[in-house]
């Protein structure tokens, strides 16, 4: 326990540049005061003491704003940046050496029973506001942009982009170009006017050949 716990506050000091020593992270990172809480409360969920182990955790989502459900299985040096607003699931299973930002949710995509959230490996970075749905993994040094909605497998060592979620890059070779297509409502009122005209012209020319 002694080890991971001098592992959880090393990931914070090795991937925040703001973070000055451990006793400041200790004492003020609620990303590490989640991380740990969950801990205790995963300890208590094994022992069967389940409902104790929720209350835990529903405490420290009240003074972290991170949910950590406590059967969630969750490696060494997981590091939850600023963290307000991640939701972990009850089925996750997250790897070591991972980094999770704020907004991140891995969560269900309905009331399926069995394993019914994301598996994320090691060494894997989840940026801000991505949502991870499913029971799907997300391979090995793998990235997800910020913002994307991640509903399949992921190839170790993949970037992911866009909703919903599109691999873009495996290693250092470019596979894919993310095309977002959006309504553009100005383009289709343009055209929505061109069509209208294009009708009355007919219709005028229509008129002055019968005339």
């Amino acid at each position: 326990m002694f080890k991971t716990f001098r592992s959880d506050i090393k990931a914070v000091l090795d991937r925040d540049p703001a973070a000055r020593n451990g006793f400041e992270v200790f004492f003020t990172y609620s990303g590490f005061h989640a991380i740990r809480s969950y801990r205790f409360a995963h300890f208590l969920y094994k022992i069967k003491l389940k409902f104790f182990a929720r209350c835990v955790s529903q405490l420290s989502k009240f003074f972290t704003g991170i949910e950590i459900h406590p059967a969630a299985k969750i490696g060494r040096g997981v590091f939850i940046d600023h963290g307000s607003g991640v939701v972990v699931g009850e089925t996750t299973v997250i790897g070591d050496n991972v980094t999770i930002y704020q907004g991140v949710t891995l969560g269900g995509t309905g009331k399926e029973k069995g394993k019914r959230h994301p598996t994320i490996c090691s060494n894997v970075m989840i940026s801000s506001g991505a949502k991870v749905l499913g029971p799907i993994v997300v391979g090995e040094n793998s990235k997800i942009g910020a913002n994307a909605v991640v509903l399949k497998d992921v190839p170790p060592n993949s970037t992911v982009v866009g909703i919903p979620g599109k691999v873009v890059k495996i290693g250092n070779e470019k596979v894919s170009d993310l095309i977002q297509k959006l309504p553009d409502p100005c383009n289709e009122e343009i055209k929505f006017l061109k069509d209208k005209i294009e009708e009355l012209e007919k219709k005028i020319n229509s008129f002055e050949k019968k005339a």
